[in-house]
């Protein structure tokens, strides 16, 4: 899409109705000033009517199929949100730039490197088609991370040696559905799903993957898809960042450790902003958004243990996940950079099949070191 100085807010349509669309989607959407939630894609009669009640006047259809004619008109489209499952999202990313409406996508992108990158090259070509194709990595914005990157940014660690970030549940029992799935379309798994944050945050910190080592298991009776899932990533600059996701962790460790030349920094808690956005409170009206009360807040040391209290605590940087909606509703008037690109997404994919190769031949798989976000 062109830039345009118009005011009027932009119609978002929404395909999918489930966890990632009602959850984080539909809310983010419309706390967002120049975007407006205009249609709701779901076939399912409950969600339908969820939605309806959450956000009275806004359209419903059945199939993502009714949006492609909306790129021009008084009724136009001017971004469509997939956050249906994962199989899906390359098909559709592909017919809504074919329609020229710009595309978020919520990760991950595609199951494989080249399907991203293929998808990329279509939206940077045009082909009479949109140009703006974005990934929703909405972990970008979390607390911790904003935070970590503050400290980074400041100098106050030193020379990073070792990255440790973690996202461990538990959940001893599988709750099923096609996130769970072992069939490979599904692209099911806990290594493509909380994987696909863990890795790009830490590509975002540290910069691009050089090599790659994995165990990705499945631990829990019943399960089909990786559950329990650690990530080696040696980066060109010479970190190393060690990633867990596992929803088979009875004791959970901290959701940063990051270990420095001066001092290091260890953060306890996830970000409580989903917490927030699944109770049904929002960003516009509920103030103030993202904070975490003291208690919570990571520490700052050397030679001292968190858990008794050693180290300075710091204060932690609010959650931020509506900035993410507000890039991309400036990009689109404005003609920026997306907030999050395909090319990006497309390295934290080489280094998730990476991950893949490595847990099944049992090797470390070594990694062209391209810059993060580079056109190749």
């Amino acid at each position: 899409m062109n830039a345009t100085a118009s005011a009027a807010p932009l119609r978002v349509g929404l395909i999918g109705y489930g966890l990632a669309g009602s959850v984080f989607h539909a809310p983010l959407v419309s706390a967002t000033d120049g975007l407006v939630l205009d249609t709701v894609v779901t076939s399912d009669p409950g969600r339908q009517a969820r939605a309806r009640e959450a956000y009275p006047g806004i359209r419903i259809a059945t199939g993502a199929e009714e949006l492609w004619s909306r790129a021009a008109g008084p009724d136009a489209l001017g971004l469509v949100v997939i956050a249906s499952p994962n199989k899906t999202h390359v098909p559709l990313a592909t017919a809504a730039l074919a329609a020229g409406i710009p595309v978020v996508v919520d990760k991950p992108l595609a199951a494989t490197a080249a399907e991203a990158r293929a998808l990329a090259a279509r939206a940077d070509r045009g082909d009479r088609g949109a140009t703006f194709l974005s990934v929703f990595q909405n972990r970008r914005w979390d607390n911790d991370f904003l935070t970590l990157r503050r400290l980074l940014a400041d100098g106050d660690l030193g020379e990073i040696l070792r990255f440790e970030s973690r996202f461990e549940r538990w959940r001893p029992q599988p709750k099923g559905g096609w996130r769970e799935s072992g069939a490979p379309e599904e692209i099911g798994g806990l290594l493509y799903d909380l994987g696909s944050h863990l890795v790009d945050q830490a590509l975002v910190l540290f910069g691009p993957a050089v090599r790659v080592y994995a165990e990705v298991d499945v631990r829990r009776p019943g399960a089909e898809a990786d559950d329990d899932t650690f990530i080696a990533v040696t980066h060109a600059n010479g970190v190393r960042s060690h990633l867990h996701v596992s929803a088979a962790t009875a004791q959970l460790g901290p959701r940063f450790r990051v270990l420095g030349s001066r001092a290091g920094y260890v953060k306890y808690g996830l970000d409580p902003q989903e917490a927030a956005l699944r109770e049904g409170l929002r960003p516009t009206v509920d103030t103030p958004w993202g904070e975490e009360p003291e208690p919570q807040w990571g520490r700052l040391g050397s030679g001292e243990s968190p858990l008794t209290g050693g180290g300075a605590p710091v204060r932690t940087v609010p959650g931020d996940y509506p900035a993410y909606y507000a890039a991309v509703a400036a990009a689109l008037r404005e003609g920026g950079p997306a907030p999050v690109t395909a090319w990006e997404a497309a390295h934290c994919l080489d280094v998730l099949e990476a991950a893949r190769r490595s847990s099944r031949d049992g090797v470390t798989v070594t990694l062209d070191a391209l810059p993060h976000g580079a056109l190749a």
